[in-house]
């Protein structure tokens, strides 16, 4: 059901809508004379630089407001739902779907499957763009909505029906010829569930996705995640060292041909293909920008490096050797032995620098789970608990929900500071303020 009510949250200080008057609490009507959706048809409507606004006050008088702006300028108003519309859910039941693998009794919020196409231009969302009608596929090319950010996972119809439990998961490449007629812009991303849809069929999806470069600009190659909550579930295995190298043998393979026919590598293994191998993970060139690093492609490599200068930008400006500082981080198990390496590099420059650098089981999940982003508070405690903390404990931001300090088990930063009994420092993800937080500069 649409939401027929648009409600203004908030209105930017100093914007076009606070000097026309306009108030939290109003409601938006009509834009240009057209009825609005949601945030799609705000947006569209609101560019241009003469705009027609009804709105109903709070006391129930109707406002009708003739703006005039710059073409690209906004008018400053958030809503009290970003969306302004039901968020749409998942209609598959995925073979490796992790929320299919979390226990009982957690968040309601955690369980519910977002599956929404407005939501991947928004906010980079993954979709498999399985929910969409005809309309919607009219609107997205429309509104040329770009870049999305698409779940393909195979282009192969029936293996992709049986993978997403859904009858009309085959006609991907179908939609995805439609979005190239377009002109927009895509990303794409593959689960790989071991003997699934890696090998042979790894390698035609890959070849599938080579006719719509450059559309679609880039591909991640990522490894199931999978929980000790799977009962009942399809079964899946875990990629071993061996089927790790093999998968980026693959991959590295492709990205000499891609390189060569289309001047980009295009395809990416995640850094975890890389970790459990047990082979170095390749360097900045390799990643071409960074383009799915929220895929965890080339996350370490650019923390490495843009902690490294960071340092070195420290250095040159004359900065501080002689700082004294006790202080301790947390990761999960993925990562340890490589955020224990980048501290005890910044270390050799700064002798009063003492980092212990503890790795995180996921007891909670399971210790197949060893990414950060997937950690407790439980955990984070019962193992941390009585250990040396120093003054300071650096945690990673993936930790905690998006805007929030709470972890995915509910569990508080101040819950853990007080059962930890020290102060909690919670780093972005970049190498700056890796940087800053190790030296407590920031």
């Amino acid at each position: 059901m649409k939401r027929e009510r648009h409600i203004i949250k908030s209105v930017e200080e100093g914007s076009i809508a606070e000097e026309m008057g306009i108030e939290p609490g109003d409601e938006v009507l009509s834009v240009n004379g057209k009825k609005i959706l949601d945030v799609l048809d705000y947006r569209f409507q609101e560019t241009g630089e003469d705009i027609l606004l009804l709105l109903r006050k709070q006391n129930g008088e109707e406002w009708e407001l003739e703006i005039e702006k710059e073409y690209a300028d906004t008018l400053g108003i958030e809503f009290e739902d970003p969306l302004m519309d039901d968020y749409r859910s998942c209609r598959n039941k995925c073979i490796f779907c992790f929320i299919d693998q979390l226990p009982k009794g957690m968040r309601d919020t955690l369980y519910f499957k977002d599956d929404d196409t407005r939501l991947s231009f928004l906010q980079g969302n993954y979709c498999t763009l399985t929910n969409l009608s005809e309309e919607d596929i009219e609107r997205i090319c429309f509104y040329k909505l770009s870049p999305i950010n698409i779940s393909i996972h195979t282009t192969n119809p029936e293996l992709r029906k049986k993978m997403l439990n859904n009858r009309f998961a085959g006609r991907i490449e179908e939609i995805i010829r439609r979005f190239c007629e377009a002109g927009l812009e895509m990303n794409a991303q593959i689960v790989l569930c071991k003997g699934i849809n890696d090998g042979r069929e790894l390698d035609r999806t890959i070849a599938d996705l080579e006719k719509y470069i450059p559309n679609i600009v880039s591909l991640s190659v990522v490894p199931s995640g999978l929980t000790k909550f799977r009962e009942g579930l399809f079964e899946l295995k875990p990629f071993t060292k061996d089927d790790c190298l093999e998968v980026i043998n693959r991959v590295e393979l492709w990205q000499q041909h891609m390189l060569y026919a289309h001047d980009t590598r295009f395809v990416y293994a995640s850094d975890e293909f890389y970790i459990t191998a047990g082979k170095e993970i390749p360097g900045d060139e390799t990643y071409e920008g960074y383009l799915q690093l929220e895929n965890g492609v080339g996350m370490m490599r650019s923390l490495f490096t843009d902690t490294r200068y960071a340092m070195e930008d420290y250095l040159e400006e004359g900065g501080d050797t002689g700082i004294s500082r006790n202080i301790s981080l947390a990761t999960g198990t993925l990562a340890h032995e490589h955020i224990k390496m980048l501290c005890d590099e910044i270390a050799e420059s700064f002798p009063g620098l003492n980092v212990r650098v503890y790795k995180i089981v996921n007891n909670f999940f399971g210790d197949s789970i060893t990414v950060s982003g997937l950690l407790t508070g439980q955990d984070i405690i019962d193992q941390l608990k009585g250990k040396d903390l120093g003054d300071e404990l650096l945690l990673p931001e993936n930790l905690l929900r998006a805007g929030e300090e709470t972890l995915l088990d509910d569990c508080t930063v101040s819950e853990l500071e007080k059962a930890l009994q020290t102060k909690i420092r919670i780093v972005k993800s970049y190498g700056s303020h890796f940087f800053d937080a190790i030296l407590g500069t920031d």
